[in-house]
């Protein structure tokens, strides 16, 4: 069972900040997970959204007032991170975007690139004597293809500089199945395709999900990261039976996302919770608490 701290140990502070990334790795994650997007020059950093309002002090500067704007398939107007530079972006401060987590080192981060991640990783992964990996995400790459950014070469650069070329210390993950097809023929790190919880009809051989099938995606893939409803649903007595399908097609499960401050439908206390889902047979987890996962689920 490993332990993914999902944007760091973002319960406990902003999260994609070299804080809290540090954190988890204090607290015993086996895995630290960045989002990826890239700057208007290219650059990736470590952000979970294209948005920059609920996670950074950017409404607060006047000077990028006139950056606020609309665009395809988002509500409201707000600030991009495909329109700020680099050094732009290094001036913004995180701030804590869940309602009932602590505050207290708002503005204080900066946002981190993806470099800067890995070195934090790597040092600390030195000084622990311990493996720490890394999972990165590639957030919403058929748009930043579009803009003339491929996360392909970047990506696999940045890994390789900072020596995270071992297939232990790496999974890279995405929602779009191209770029995992792509990344296929180019690097031994396990490839994981995320899924949303669509439930659909099961068939009785397909996932109970509409979508591709897990056939299709072990031709590409090593395993799965699924919203942790289709793993367990409380609707229907727990283990979906998701796990050994997946398994059944050589395909890992890496469930999301884990809260103790948001437990899933039929739960009131966040170890339970981690327990029952534990029974189903997957191999690790995400987890904003990476802490009091690895406490509950990893003995010793």
């Amino acid at each position: 069972m490993i332990i993914i701290a999902h944007r760091g140990a973002s319960g406990a502070r902003p999260e994609h900040t070299l804080a809290a990334y540090d954190l988890a790795i204090e607290l015993g994650a086996d895995f630290i997970e960045p989002d990826l997007v890239f700057t208007r020059d290219g650059r990736l950093v470590c952000r979970h959204d294209r948005t920059l309002s609920l996670t950074t002090n950017v409404a607060d500067r006047p000077e990028f007032a006139d950056r606020r704007t609309s665009k395809p398939g988002f509500e409201h107007p707000d600030w991009f991170v495909e329109d700020f530079t680099l050094a732009e972006l290094e001036t913004l401060r995180a701030r804590q975007p869940f309602a009932g987590r602590s505050t207290e080192w708002d503005d204080e981060l900066g946002i981190p690139t993806f470099d800067e991640m890995l070195a934090l990783v790597r040092r600390r992964a030195t000084e622990l004597h311990r493996p720490i990996g890394v999972y990165p995400e590639t957030k919403h790459p058929s748009f930043f293809a579009g803009r003339g950014h491929d996360f392909v070469g970047p990506l696999l650069e940045s890994l390789r500089r900072h020596r995270f070329d071992e297939p232990s210390l790496v999974f890279i993950q995405s929602f779009e199945p191209e770029i995992l097809r792509r990344l296929r023929a180019l690097t031994d790190a396990p490839l994981i395709r995320l899924i949303e919880g669509d439930r659909g009809e099961d068939d009785g051989g397909a996932p109970p999900f509409a979508g591709e099938a897990l056939e299709e995606m072990a031709s590409y893939a090593d395993g799965v990261g699924p919203d942790k409803r289709l793993v367990y649903d409380s609707r229907i007595g727990g283990d979906t039976g998701f796990v050994g399908r997946a398994h059944d097609h050589g395909l890992a499960v890496h469930p999301w996302t884990f809260r103790a401050d948001a437990v899933g439908p039929g739960f009131s206390v966040f170890e339970d919770e981690l327990r029952a889902v534990a029974r189903t047979g997957i191999d690790g987890l995400f987890t904003d608490f990476p802490g009091r996962a690895r406490q509950e689920l990893v003995p010793g």
